[in-house]
């Protein structure tokens, strides 16, 4: 005999309370990431250039953008985007702040963004090779 997905009607309530939070709080990442590429790309308009920084900044919102559809479109969070944005993050740093960097530094944040782009390579491999079982999709009721 199948398992209501709700036990309790408080557990519907709660559920339903956390999704709404949810679906505010990633509305308030999407609406601060959109006031921010827009005060960047005033920024660039108005310095009348566009530098290698610059662009990776804009790849560090495109990345949330994309990471934000693909919750809302799938309800799932795929770790390689926040991976790819602390990826680009550090190349960012590391591209701007050379000139006070030791070689030392420069060497760790290189090997972070190793580190990283190896985790990416395992979990994809990991995807493919070992695939998830059939995980019961939970339904989102859209209020």
């Amino acid at each position: 005999m199948m398992k209501p997905p709700y036990e309790h009607k408080t557990d519907k309530i709660a559920h339903q309370a956390l999704m709404w939070i949810e679906r505010l709080g990633l509305g308030l990442v999407t609406i601060a990431t959109f006031f921010s590429l827009a005060h960047e790309l005033a920024r660039m308009w108005q310095a009348g250039m566009v530098g290698l920084g610059d662009l990776l900044q804009l790849f560090l919102y495109l990345e949330v953008f994309s990471m934000i559809n693909s919750y809302f479109g799938t309800g799932k969070l795929p770790m390689r985007y926040p991976i790819y944005i602390a990826m680009v993050a550090l190349a960012r740093y590391l591209l701007l702040d050379m000139k006070e960097m030791t070689e030392t530094h420069m060497l760790a944040v290189s090997a972070a963004i190793l580190v990283l782009a190896i985790s990416v390579l395992v979990m994809r491999f990991g995807h493919s090779r070992y695939p998830y079982e059939d995980i019961p999709e939970q339904k989102r009721d859209m209020l």
